[in-house]
């Protein structure tokens, strides 16, 4: 490759990574609760149920909940996954866990992740789930 070709291509790429991480979406979120990780999750569940879905928000058009708060693995969580593909990979997995020992403190590590967090609903999806696990059952859009 020659110098002009090669500074082309590095050039290309630069822009390339700018248009991507420019305005990106929301990442995963890790935050602590002092709710049993059980309460947590199904309390987040039920706002996002009557938020995302009984509302009739056209960002959730296509999607379902899947309930898993009673789970063996002592991480509660729920799944939203694709309607027509309900057994598919998850669309957005929200969880908890009981965290701390007795020296540090016990508390509730709630976590999300999942490719709806990479979409323009990212960061309200994060937003929601933040203000829901501090007791809020406010839906916002």
């Amino acid at each position: 490759m020659r110098m002009g070709q090669t500074a082309a291509a590095i050039g290309s790429l630069a822009l390339l990574a700018a248009c991507q991480n420019a305005g990106a979406p929301s990442a995963s979120l890790s935050i602590n609760s002092k709710q049993k990780p059980v309460q947590a999750v199904a309390s987040i569940a039920r706002t996002a149920q009557k938020c995302w879905f009984k509302s009739g928000d056209k960002n959730f058009s296509g999607i379902r909940m899947s309930n898993e708060v009673n789970s063996f693995s002592g991480r509660p969580r729920f799944l939203l996954v694709k309607r027509s593909d309900p057994n598919g990979l998850p669309l957005l997995v929200v969880q908890a866990e009981q965290k701390g020992d007795a020296t540090s403190g016990s508390f509730t590590n709630i976590q999300t992740f999942g490719p709806l967090l990479q979409t323009s609903n990212g960061k309200r999806i994060t937003d929601d789930v933040k203000r829901w696990s501090r007791g809020s059952g406010e839906c916002k859009a």
